[in-house]
């Protein structure tokens, strides 16, 4: 059997390493798109609160819900607690102020004695002297006076290993590496004083809402000012006009109606080198219009596309380590941040490392879309949490398009026109950026009038442009001829008008260093914004960078698995339930991870990104085990990093189509 005889669109895998011809299950890539699990909300409840007081809009029922609901209906991750939950100030050796109404245990010695062993944490520099499947150890067992806790001396808190103290205290699950006991078993905790005092710029993630902020905004009484006139010019213009509505199909080839407020003096002064002074002598009393922006100087930079759920902190912080230049939050519900969500807020958390962050806003209405942009600059410009803010036009998923959000905005560009013309007026000078898809439907791209508008006349910072309409999703390649048209359309347009260019991203199908440059050369782009390749294999930022394809080995990869691994443990906690959220986090990693074929292994390349894998054998074992579809194997690797995981966890599959509880590699 030869890799010739394969099916098409089947790997080319080399014939000593092929178990069965046979490829495996597609994987559908929509699923990504699909849930807002970081808010426990399905599409339908996306759908329910962005058009809530809009009228005319069908409500469904609870039953209609649940029929409508999509793949990820089934995916359940309780947290999982301490059997007996200790006080967090009596765990750091603090004064808890509640005293006996606390409603957590102050308890040392219960907890300890019912709190799960020391989970043994490798060190990454030495995972590969690690054998597979580290779990709890039955060394250093012994106990102490009445004290049952066994402290596991062998291990690593990537807390403690990260800036001197662990904020957990004695509920950590790694707890050996920074805690000592006395001759009477007593357990005291450690710090490292001055690791403590160097990491407490550079360890210390940002973004972060008060308390005061978050009562104003769920009281409605959080001031808005520069929203507030926005919508009242929007409504005087709209009472003057007496042009088509608004709402109008773009695909009827009129892109004028209602055009937004043009573009301020200012920043035309900024992006021409001309400055003309007259304009503010003559006009004291108008107010700046659109402030002057940052340039977004992008040209070479490789960025990392915003992506629901797997797109958290960690998952960005391994990709920096690897090369990433621009990252992006988790896409976030306009709404939600107006309603003060929690989890909503959370997306916006920022790494220092992360150089080039921006958030990524979805709605459907310049009322909610201003108003969110002006309290995220209001709350996180001034202190340098935010580089940029992208606005969604490029969701394909049906319930989020009918609610007028996502991809549905192409189809009404005077209404994305006032969308960032005013968000971009909220937040100052920090850009907003836009990310398109070419149309809605096949035969009807749009993008390419789209974006010299964008460009020109909306004060865009940079047009990212997904290479497929709305209904081709991912099952058809990425359209780059078209992407090219586009960029030529938008650079003729600022050469018509003497502007300096603004940067210019693709995206699609991009899974290697070849994928990236040629892209880069044949269609003129600045750069390609990366998502399933980056999901797939982290480090292709590193194959960009280096120019060259990384025949990476399973050791390797397990310390970038790793690496992940201790980056999920510094933002999510080190006690029980932040080690099993870690846990959750990195197998839906591994759900995309496992779909890599080694490029060793295939008989050409480069590799191609829809190409499905056949049954394989890896190298070596782990190879083997790291292209398990079955999700029984991932939470086994997490098992490595993170010890057995509870009776009462399990994992489902983001994608339905991952879940091959019978099939397996090798």
């Amino acid at each position: 059997m030869t890799s010739m005889s394969l099916p098409p669109g089947t790997a080319p895998v080399k014939r000593q390493f092929l178990l069965s011809p046979a490829a495996l299950p597609a994987v559908d890539d929509d699923a990504a798109e699909g849930s807002t699990a970081h808010t426990g909300k399905s599409c339908v409840d996306v759908v329910d609160t962005d058009t809530r007081g809009t009228g005319g809009r069908k409500k469904w029922s609870k039953a209609q819900k649940k029929e409508r609901r999509g793949a990820n209906k089934g995916r359940k991750f309780g947290k999982v607690h301490d059997q007996l939950e200790l006080c967090l100030r009596v765990a750091n050796g603090k004064i808890c102020e509640h005293g006996d109404e606390c409603r957590f245990t102050h308890d040392i010695d219960a907890y300890l004695a019912a709190k799960p062993r020391d989970i043994r944490f490798p060190s990454i520099t030495t995972i590969s002297d690690v054998p597979p499947f580290i779990m709890d150890t039955e060394e250093d067992n012994s106990t102490t006076g009445d004290n049952l806790y066994s402290l596991e001396q062998h291990t690593s808190c990537p807390s403690f290993a990260e800036s001197g103290f662990c904020r957990l205290g004695l509920k950590c699950r790694f707890l050996g590496a920074h805690a000592k006991r006395d001759a009477s078993g007593v357990i005291t905790l450690v710090e490292d004083e001055e690791k403590r005092a160097q990491t407490a710029l550079s360890a210390t993630e940002l973004n972060f809402v008060s308390a005061d902020t978050l009562k104003l905004l769920r009281s409605k009484k959080y001031p808005k000012p520069i929203t507030d006139v926005y919508l009242k010019e929007l409504e005087a213009a709209k009472g003057d006009s007496n042009g088509p509505e608004e709402n109008m199909a773009v695909g009827e080839d009129n892109l004028t109606m209602d055009d937004p407020p043009p573009v301020s003096s200012e920043l035309h002064a900024k992006r021409t080198g001309n400055s003309d002074s007259s304009a503010q002598t003559d006009t004291p009393d108008v107010p700046i219009r659109v402030q002057e922006k940052r340039r977004l100087d992008w040209s070479g930079k490789s960025y990392l596309a915003p992506l629901t759920t797997v797109g958290n902190l960690p998952f960005r912080r391994l990709c920096v380590t690897l090369g990433a230049d621009i990252t992006c939050g988790e896409m976030g519900l306009a709404t939600s941040f107006l309603t003060a969500s929690a989890s909503e807020f959370s997306l916006v958390r920022r790494h220092p490392s992360e150089s080039m962050f921006g958030i990524q806003l979805a709605g459907n209405k310049p009322s909610t879309l201003v108003a969110t942009a002006e309290v995220l600059g209001r709350e996180f410009g001034d202190a340098g949490g935010i580089d940029f803010v992208d606005v969604n036009c490029g969701c394909p998923i049906d319930l989020v398009f009918k609610s007028g959000s996502g991809s549905a905005l192409l189809d009404a560009p005077a209404k994305l026109g006032k969308i960032v013309t005013g968000m971009s007026r909220a937040l100052g000078e920090i850009p907003v950026t836009i990310k398109l898809r070419t149309g809605v439907k096949d035969g009807r791209n749009n993008a390419h009038k789209i974006m010299p508008r964008a460009a020109t006349e909306w004060g865009i910072g940079c047009i990212t442009l997904h290479g497929r309409t709305r209904q081709q999703r991912y099952t058809k390649l990425a359209d780059w001829e078209y992407i090219k048209q586009c960029v030529d359309a938008v650079r003729a347009q600022e050469a018509d008008e003497g502007l300096s260019p603004i940067p210019i991203f693709g995206g699609g199908d991009c899974f290697s260093s070849h994928d990236y440059w040629t892209n880069v050369s044949s269609t003129g782009v600045d750069g390609v914004m990366i998502g399933r390749g980056a999901l797939i294999k982290p480090w292709i930022f590193t194959e960009v960078k280096e120019h060259r394809e990384w025949d990476i080995s399973s050791r390797e990869r397990l310390q970038l698995i790793g690496k992940f691994t201790e980056f999920g443990l510094s933002h999510f906690g080190t006690d029980t339930t932040g080690v099993n959220t870690t846990r959750r986090f990195l197998c839906e990693a591994l759900s995309f991870q496992y779909r890599y074929v080694p490029i060793g292994l295939l008989e050409r390349l480069p590799a191609k990104i829809n190409d499905r894998a056949p049954t394989f054998k890896g190298r070596d074992e782990l190879e083997t085990l790291l292209a398990s579809p079955n999700s029984q194997d991932w939470v086994k690797i997490s098992e490595m990093f993170l010890g057995p995981a509870p009776e009462s966890w399990s994992f489902t599959p983001k994608h339905k189509s991952n879940s091959h509880g019978e099939e397996s590699q090798g």
